[in-house]
């Protein structure tokens, strides 16, 4: 796939970035469809915690897990059936190594452009998945964790940033929407995928057997399709390319968006940078540890109230009582992650209107207020306005991930801004501990103090809040760049034309592209990624009714 000689010279492989420059008639609303055919499917990984229970009964002849069992057994016991927090580290490993592998091959993707890291990633994502397949069939956990939380998490990373610079530089007009389209992508993995890995696992369930390592096949091969769809649909600008009639905005002295580029080298050495990374940590870190325990949280705050029991405490429902609340609380996990999808595109494309900085104010300001007044809400026994709370809360942490590369575009400029968006989501990798770990160790020492309902929260909540009041004070202190980290014309001018095969000096145009605006090709491409949006959506808002029922 790399480029080959051809007569004395030669000509770009299928993967090079040469060959996904963008000829004139080449219509923009084309690439976000294929950056959405990839977020879609990768986000599954939010999803994953649907496999739980069925592969804790895999083993149908062993009906319970061994009590005594330490992880180290678990990895590779083919005896006995495998316990939730031992299938809960692929989840971790997702997290950990989506940043890691992002902040280590960001660099990488921008020199050899989006095609080629979408191509990688649709490679260890579903190759990923396919290893797990061979785990759940051999009872061999280890290999679910390489395959699913190592390979697959490396695909997490790759795809996760594959679109990122790409889109900035095709919608410099409208940075916020055009990421906010991309990563709303992401946070809807699940809402898609979950319903149809339920649906697979019925179909392919029989008595002895939960229908999991068949589902993780048939899944791995639909990714496979819509992912490489997806990376051979990505298109990159050719250098100096501006929307048609689009000027950037006149530079002032106190503008939040530099005119310049700084280069990946030197962004981790500016003060911007890592007030960013605490902006974004301290903002995923609330979000987080409330996504992780949003089904405990509501049926241990409102027990019987759920199911027409007012004042009857979660410790004393009965088994079919508790069976009964579950699922209204799975309804409100769902409910939260609509919210974190809708949220992704609502508060990227409003940054376009506030400015990042101020969208991150309201993030946070409004956030503090959310988390402090819920206690109350809870007290009061209005699930109401609790739901409404933290469906806002989770609107703003999917916001916080849609609208971090904007204002890193903004800060740095966009020639290396896909790279420096993967350094920073090493802040997501700490949040996915940092967050876990507050909720659930101070709900348990809560707990072991006497504290019930309402009262076991209390404390977490607002310890969420004094992570908000961090991020708001790095958010304060975020200024332009120092001039002196600006790379100059003539370096960035010579970079895109490297990356561009073309001529040192760059001119700057619309080049007969995006004329088209939203013609037929666009259309179907749109409509492709609808129909399962759509089909989650419906699905997650029929779970949902219950919570609201009584």
């Amino acid at each position: 796939m790399s480029s080959v000689a051809t007569g004395g010279h030669t000509s770009p492989g299928l993967l090079d970035r040469e060959r996904t420059i963008a000829k004139p008639g080449f219509n923009r609303w084309l690439v976000p469809p294929a950056a959405l055919a990839i977020h879609l499917c990768i986000g599954m990984a939010y999803g994953f915690s649907v496999f739980w229970l069925p592969l804790t009964g895999a083993l149908q002849n062993t009906p319970a897990t061994c009590a005594d069992m330490s992880l180290a057994t678990a990895l590779f016991t083919t005896e006995c059936n495998w316990r939730i927090a031992d299938l809960g580290w692929i989840y971790t490993l997702f997290f950990v190594l989506l940043g890691c592998s992002a902040a280590i091959w960001g660099g990488w993707l921008e020199r050899v452009g989006p095609r080629k890291a979408g191509f990688v990633a649709a490679l260890c994502w579903c190759s990923g998945i396919a290893i797990a397949a061979i785990g759940v069939k051999t009872h061999q956990l280890w290999l679910m964790w390489l395959g699913a939380g190592v390979i697959g998490g490396i695909g997490l990373g790759l795809g996760y940033i594959s679109p990122v610079s790409t889109l900035i530089k095709w919608f410099p007009d409208r940075r916020g929407m055009a990421t906010g389209m991309a990563i709303m992508g992401f946070g809807g993995g699940a809402m898609v995928g979950s319903p149809l890995a339920s649906q697979l696992m019925a179909y392919f369930s029989t008595p002895v057997d939960p229908g999991v390592w068949q589902t993780f096949l048939c899944m791995a091969a639909i990714y496979a399709v819509f992912m490489m769809s997806g990376a051979f649909g990505y298109r990159v600008p050719p250098a100096g390319w501006r929307p048609e009639g689009w000027t950037p905005p006149a530079a002032t002295g106190n503008t939040m968006i530099t005119q310049g580029h700084v280069h990946l080298k030197n962004a981790h050495k500016t003060p911007q940078f890592w007030l960013l990374w605490l902006v974004l940590c301290m903002n995923v870190s609330a979000g987080i540890g409330i996504l992780g325990a949003a089904s405990p949280l509501l049926q241990e705050i409102f027990a019987g109230n759920l199911i027409g029991l007012p004042g009857v405490p979660f410790a004393e429902l009965d088994a079919q009582q508790k069976l009964q609340i579950a699922g209204i609380a799975a309804g409100f996990t769902s409910l939260l992650s609509l919210f974190n999808i809708v949220g992704r595109f609502f508060w990227a494309s409003a940054s376009d209107k506030f400015g990042r900085k101020n969208t991150y104010f309201i993030f946070f300001i409004l956030g503090i207020a959310l988390y402090a007044s819920a206690p109350t809400f809870a007290n009061w026994g209005n699930q109401l306005l609790f739901v409404g709370a933290f469906c806002i809360i989770l609107s703003m942490y999917g916001g916080g991930f849609a609208t971090i590369p904007a204002y890193l575009a903004d800060i740095f400029g966009t020639q290396f801004v896909g790279a420096i968006h993967g350094r920073l989501l090493t802040a997501w990798a700490t949040a996915g501990i940092l967050g876990p770990v507050v909720v659930n160790y101070i709900r348990q020492y809560q707990i072991s103090q006497g504290f019930t309902g309402a009262d076991a929260y209390t404390m977490t909540i607002y310890v969420l809040c004094g992570l908000l009041v961090v991020g708001l004070i790095a958010n304060a202190l975020v200024r332009p760049v120092d001039p002196k980290w600006l790379m100059s014309q003539e370096e960035v001018a010579a970079l895109q034309a490297q990356s561009a095969g073309a001529a040192a000096k760059v001119e700057y145009g619309s080049y007969g592209i995006d004329k088209g605006r939203f013609d037929l090709p666009a259309l179907i491409a749109w409509t492709v990624i609808a129909i399962p949006v759509a089909y989650g959506c419906w699905f997650t808002l029929v779970k949902t009714a219950a919570l609201f029922a009584n």
